[in-house]
């Protein structure tokens, strides 16, 4: 271009000077009026020829500017561009693009040694697209990059190619790539949220059958006791069932927990005595190869818990760190005070500015790399062989913690360094209470005998039989109703002074039922039972008076107290 621009004046110069030569031979041989007009039309092709240079050489000069801005404008702009050549390697790259591939250069680099096994076959088919003919684009394509890592895993970027302008069959494809990252963080948390749901609903429906089950264990369990002294073989048995089925009750409440259809029994505690308490379980549960450590933060803060819960899961990472220590080693828990004045973030969990008490657990065991760590939240997720583990326990603590208002963050520098994980629990402003508060079935004590008649509904039949059998055995006449529908047709023709009924029943649930006996007899006591807690159906029950709420399982002292606190509380 340069060498065209300079021939032009050059070639432009010879003939002016050409022309006037002619113009002044004319004029030395008398040829006057010739040579003016020569020399006219040589003013006017001077005239042309310059105002063509002038405005050709601006035209140059403003696509010159044109290209060098942008130039500028591509090198710096915050999404990558590089040109590819019909080998795949790269030509030309911007900082934005080195930037994403972590390398100060590129060129004459292959693009698919640096994208993932997995993802290199789709790639090289969408970029064998664009060589069909008529094919300037294709849709963009997300791969990960081998060897770059945020945050533990590799990076995500998404391409758009396209045929590059002005490329005559040569295969040069122009990339255009955009971080996709945190978009891919986004959808994996997303996917994971949605089985954490899932699970969680599974969880409920299998712990609400199972408190159904265990409501018969103990019941029958009572009655058979009532036939045996203690010292009996028998006496010992049946106090080992029911040993076993409340401890089975315990485990369906946790999972009620998990899955967010109950609410944890909180109050104001102190962890420090929840810690001591523990303490001696933890030291047998760990063995002898295993040294535990306690540290009791001073002036603890108060905690709004339910005891039961965190005992569960400070066993829970417990077990886990012994697993993690086959040859022996040292678990530390550690409690203390901990203000957040900003927010903290850490794999994906924000930590809100505020007050907190801080349980760390940490061992000294295996450790875990990073692609271990960023799922060991996961349900069933686990790294111990099959029949060794549920991969429920840490799942169990993320769902409880969060339950709290708290968080849980897990920490390890790779394998062999051991593992540390952080429970942050909001402080509460209320004062530690002296014991636990009692359920109205707990609550009533002396004689539980009485007389009424009763209208009992219960769809399960062994948790029917067993109510029946202890509530006739304490002077109650008592009429069974296996459904919802039943009930209605017996409230119809007679009157009953106190309505036992299950919450969750087909097609007429416990709630309906309330209601249309209500109508009949407004004053009617009634006891709900169900296998969730009572502020799980305070929904269903909202604007209700004169309600008690009795939780499956049940004793049968429970069932009996409660009772017997309705009819009283009806009669004042």
């Amino acid at each position: 271009m340069r060498d065209r621009l300079t021939a032009k004046p050059i070639a432009f110069a010879a003939g002016v000077i050409a022309i006037g030569g002619c113009a002044a031979a004319l004029f030395s041989r008398g040829e006057g009026e010739l040579a003016a007009i020569i020399s006219t039309g040589l003013a006017v092709l001077i005239a042309v020829v310059w105002r063509y240079s002038i405005t050709d050489r601006g035209k140059q000069a403003e696509m010159a500017l044109r290209l060098s801005g942008a130039e500028r404008a591509l090198k710096s702009a915050p999404f990558g561009v590089a040109s590819l050549d019909g080998e795949g390697c790269f030509k030309e790259t911007n900082e934005a693009f080195r930037q994403l591939f972590d390398r100060s250069e590129l060129r004459d680099q292959s693009l698919m040694s640096f994208v993932v096994e997995d993802d290199v076959p789709e790639l090289t088919a969408r970029l064998k697209e664009l060589e069909t003919v008529g094919t300037d684009a294709t849709p963009p394509i997300d791969v990960s990059l081998a060897g770059v890592m945020d945050d533990g895993i590799p990076r995500a970027i998404t391409l758009y190619p396209r045929r590059a302008v002005g490329a005559e069959g040569d295969g040069e494809v122009m990339l255009h790539a955009v971080d996709a990252t945190e978009r891919r963080r986004l959808e994996t948390q997303f996917v994971q949220s949605q089985k954490m749901q899932a699970v969680g609903q599974l969880a409920g429906g299998i712990s609400h059958d199972f408190n159904n089950l265990l409501t018969g264990i103990i019941g029958f369990c009572d009655l058979l006791l009532q036939r045996h002294q203690p010292g009996e073989a028998s006496f010992g048995d049946a106090m080992q069932i029911k040993h076993s089925a409340n401890r089975a009750a315990g485990l369906t409440r946790q999972l009620l927990a998990f899955s967010r259809q109950q609410s944890l029994e909180a109050r104001p505690i102190d962890l420090t005595e929840v810690l001591a308490e523990l303490s001696h379980l933890l030291r047998r549960l760990l063995g002898d190869s295993v040294d535990l450590n306690v540290l009791h933060g001073r002036d603890l803060w108060a905690v709004r818990a339910d005891p039961g819960k965190i005992e569960q899961m400070v066993i829970n990472l417990a077990v886990n760190a012994r697993d993690a220590m086959p040859d022996g080693g040292k678990l530390s828990i550690q409690t203390d005070n901990f203000t957040a004045r900003k927010s903290y973030t850490m794999r994906g969990e924000t930590l809100a500015p505020g007050d907190y008490v801080c349980l760390v657990v940490s061992d000294t065991g295996t450790g875990m790399p990073d692609d271990v760590l960023s799922r060991i939240f996961e349900p069933f997720f686990t790294t111990k062989d099959v029949g060794e583990g549920t991969g429920l326990g840490l799942a169990m603590v993320y769902g409880s913690i969060q339950q709290m208002g708290g968080r849980v963050f897990a920490q390890s520098d790779g394998p062999g360094t051991g593992t540390r994980l952080s429970l942050y629990f909001p402080r509460s402003m209320e004062e530690v209470e002296v014991g636990s508060i009692e359920d109205d079935g707990e609550a009533a004590t002396g004689d539980v005998t009485g007389v009424g008649s009763i209208l009992l509904v219960e769809d399960e039949d062994a948790v029917r039989l067993f109510c029946a059998r202890a509530l006739r055995a304490k002077g109650y006449h008592v009429t069974e109703a296996r459904t919802g529908e039943a009930a209605l047709e017996i409230l119809a023709d007679q009157d009953f002074d106190l309505l036992l009924t299950d919450m969750m029943m087909p097609n007429v649930d416990g709630a309906t039922l309330i209601r249309e006996a209500r109508k009949k007899r407004p004053e009617l006591p009634v006891v709900c039972v169900s296998g969730y807690t009572r502020e799980s159906i305070a929904r269903d029950t909202d604007g209700i008076p004169n309600l008690r709420f009795l939780a499956k399982p049940f004793s049968l002292k429970q069932l009996a107290a409660t009772v017997k606190a309705a009819f009283e509380s009806n009669g004042e």
